[in-house]
């Protein structure tokens, strides 16, 4: 058995999921526009040119969660499936999925992205293992912060090495893997990978996989 990782913002998904879900907060009224979109938009900037302050960013992520019920936030979730991710879905992104399926690789998404938000969309991409930010709860309802190291950078081959601790896999480790990115971020577990992939990738990400001789591919 061989590892599949993929990362999911921009890569198996033609968007971004953490981006999208505050777009779809301020097109529902849930948060204001006036004070959140620039924010989002400055966020996400930051995030593709290699600047982003995770723990800032998940503040202003976070927050909006612990300010509703979780039936109310899994009703909006609903909604943002259907009209922001489920466009964003490739039939490249699902054929690539399905062949290391195939392969009887152990498939994982890993993201920065929180799990509230990116849980139901492993499940429709039929990876049921996923290593994501974590939000904290306290009996059942989020409180607006973040639980444990976030899923970014660095943190990535952190929370990979102690999911497959938990998991009895050390033994898989890194031996024969691949890890499907788009982002500058990603550097350093693509580094780690025996086969990394740059997918649609960002400038950087690119002439670093040039130089590197590493794969470059398109699911889009």
């Amino acid at each position: 058995m061989n590892l599949a990782l993929f990362d999911l913002d921009n890569t198996l998904l033609a968007g971004d999921s953490d981006f999208q879900w505050a777009q779809f907060l301020i097109e529902q009224r849930v948060l204001d526009r006036e004070v959140y979109e620039a924010q989002n938009v400055e966020f996400y900037e930051q995030y593709k040119s290699g600047t982003l302050d995770i723990h800032e960013f998940l503040d202003f992520q976070l927050k909006p969660l612990s300010r509703h019920p979780r039936s109310q936030l899994d009703a909006w979730h609903s909604e943002f499936m259907k009209e922001r991710i489920l466009p964003l879905i490739t039939p490249d992104a699902r054929e690539l999925i399905n062949k290391h399926m195939l392969g009887r690789d152990l498939c994982i998404i890993i993201t920065a992205t929180n799990r509230f938000v990116t849980a139901p969309i492993a499940q429709e991409l039929g990876i049921s293992n996923l290593i994501a930010t974590e939000a904290e709860q306290r009996d059942g309802e989020y409180t607006g912060r973040v639980s444990g190291l976030p899923c970014f950078r660095e943190g990535k081959i952190t929370r990979l090495e102690s999911w497959l601790d938990e998991h009895n896999l050390t033994w898989l480790s890194f031996q024969e893997s691949w890890f499907y990115s788009d982002s500058l971020n990603d550097l350093p577990l693509l580094n780690k990978v025996t086969h990394p992939v740059a997918v649609d990738p960002d400038a950087t990400l690119k002439a670093h996989a040039e130089k590197k001789g590493w794969p470059i591919i398109s699911l889009r």
